[in-house]
């Protein structure tokens, strides 16, 4: 197996998403633009998408990823927005999409056109919550954003599953694409329920950090793996999963936690960086197989099916938006609510990579053995979709939101809602050290007594001083000037410990066993001040 293409890919992929974060078009549009141009550079190896690959092994952590980083109680909040787009949208795009396909297309069956309507009917995870960090949208659309891209490709692989059935002639009918569905949404949902109190429990009577984290790193794959197994949904079980694990993170040592964000920063950073390029990558594949349409044919259908995607949107947002604002309960529950956050809404669905892998499974045979019609044209109409939404929308999303105008979160008002918090803490951290002080087995020298509550009390008058003025001749804030100091003198430690390595005072162990300490007393000083 030549792994040279899979190195090329990873780190190509990395070295241009870390450029394009200097540029002020979002990364993922740069490292699909790179992905296309590259696409036709001599010696460059075709990157055909496998859905073997992408579906059980790229999908399950990126979705783990964005549902540990989601907040349980955010989206049950907004549940019923939620659920309107990633099963009502999705159903609805699926039909409009092939409805305008089967219209369109000379010659395109009714159940073909029905499956492309089901591969460009989810948005991504991946491409929302990307442009969605980056333009820093309001926290009710980016969670009702995060939620729907969580949930909607269940819904989507198994309409594309029914009308892929129905495609290939194996007698697929109404009733059994409700009864499919329901099966995978119920299974799906039912696995992670019985899967996520187990893994827990593992991860927090593991007592090694090192054993928490391969477990995390395993826990998206054994849960898309163990779903689908019984035909249940993957993509709902490892989004429960995760859900839960975040909800509860809490529960496990500090070590496993700071351990574990790194390293899922890291396979954050290093998949989505691959998916997006994979994109660019298909250009040469997918026109390969095109040969029967004319350029301007194709390219005329190609425009039509990505405005039938964009409109169809609006035509769904706007109705699952108002329409149950009609009843005077959900009004007072909710709030008033304007026609902006609807708008962003139905103009952030990009498509990514989720689309294409679903196409490239499409069978190049139906059940009589004749070709699956117009498979080559999906392919393309499916590519294009996806390149037109991340081009048009994630390129005009954040002038758009700029133009809009939306409320920025007041700082203060954060502010002071984390220092009170920080207070409450702290009341309760000093009647607990007060407690445990009276006890002769907890006796401490006077000195070490106060220097815990020193460090209590940095901690809690930390926050509050960012709300003072900043210096007059830095222009930094308490907090900074704070932090700055604190890591000029740990440098300074720093570079001693280092010049008695080189005179051969200490040795490599110890010097590492210094760096390690000093390393957590900055990251303890940068953590309270920010």
């Amino acid at each position: 197996m030549d792994v040279m293409p899979l190195l090329l890919l990873v780190a190509g992929s990395a070295a241009v998403a870390a450029a394009g974060r200097r540029v002020p078009v979002p990364v993922p549009l740069v490292l699909v633009a790179v992905g296309l141009a590259v696409s036709y550079v001599p010696g460059v190896p075709d990157y055909t998408l496998d859905p073997h690959i992408v579906l059980p092994l790229l999908l399950p952590p990126l979705l783990y990823t964005a549902a540990t980083d989601s907040s349980y109680l955010d989206l049950r909040a907004q549940l019923r927005p939620v659920a309107l787009l990633s099963v009502g949208y999705v159903l609805f795009a699926t039909f409009a999409v092939g409805a305008a396909a089967y219209a369109i297309v000379p010659g395109l069956p009714l159940t073909a056109a029905l499956v492309l309507g089901a591969v460009v009917a989810p948005p991504d995870a991946v491409a929302a919550t990307a442009v969605a960090r980056r333009v820093g949208l309001p926290s009710r659309i980016t969670t009702i954003l995060q939620g729907e891209s969580l949930v909607n490709d269940a819904t989507a692989i198994t309409a594309f599953r029914v009308a892929l059935a129905a495609a290939v002639g194996e007698g697929a009918t109404w009733a059994g694409g409700v009864l499919e569905f329901l099966v995978a949404a119920i299974g799906g949902i039912g696995m992670g329920l019985v899967l996520m109190v187990p893994l827990h429990w593992l991860r927090t009577h593991l007592r090694e950090a090192l054993l928490q984290n391969t477990l995390s790193l395993l826990i998206p794959f054994v849960a898309y793996a163990v779903a689908e197994q019984v035909h249940a949904s993957g993509v709902l079980a490892v989004v429960v999963v995760a859900l839960y694990l975040g909800h509860r993170a809490w529960e496990v040592d500090f070590a496993t936690r700071l351990q574990e964000e790194a390293v899922w920063k890291m396979v954050a950073f290093v998949l989505e960086s691959a998916v997006f390029a994979l994109i660019g990558l298909q250009l040469p594949v997918v026109l390969k197989g095109l040969g029967e349409y004319e350029g301007a044919e194709a390219a005329w259908y190609a425009v039509a099916v990505f405005l039938v995607v964009a409109v169809a949107r609006f035509v769904w947002v706007y109705p699952a938006t108002f329409l149950p604002r009609l009843s005077a309960r959900v009004r007072a529950r909710e709030g008033e609510m304007s026609w902006k956050a609807p708008f962003i809404i139905g103009w952030a669905g990009m498509r990514g990579v989720v689309s294409l892998a679903i196409a490239f499974s499409i069978p190049l045979t139906v059940h009589d053995g004749d070709p699956f019609p117009e498979r080559n044209l999906i392919l393309f109409l499916t590519f294009t979709t996806v390149i037109g939404t991340l081009v048009v929308q994630g390129v005009t999303l954040p002038p758009l939101i700029r133009l809009l105008k939306f409320p920025a979160p007041d700082a203060q008002t954060q502010t002071l809602a984390e220092a009170n918090a920080q207070a409450q803490a702290s009341r309760a951290a000093e009647q607990r050290l007060d407690d445990l002080l009276t006890d002769e087995r907890n006796a401490l020298p006077g000195p070490l007594a106060d220097r815990l509550r020193t460090v209590l009390e940095r901690r809690r008058n930390a926050v509050w001083e960012r709300l003072g003025q900043v210096n007059q001749v830095t222009g930094e804030t308490v907090d900074d000037t704070y932090r700055r100091l604190s890591r000029e003198m740990i440098g300074a430690e720093r570079d001693v410990f280092v010049r008695l390595r080189d005179g051969r005072y200490i040795d490599d162990e110890m010097l590492r066993t210094l760096l390690r300490r000093l390393d957590l007393e900055e990251a303890a000083a940068y953590r309270e001040t920010t």
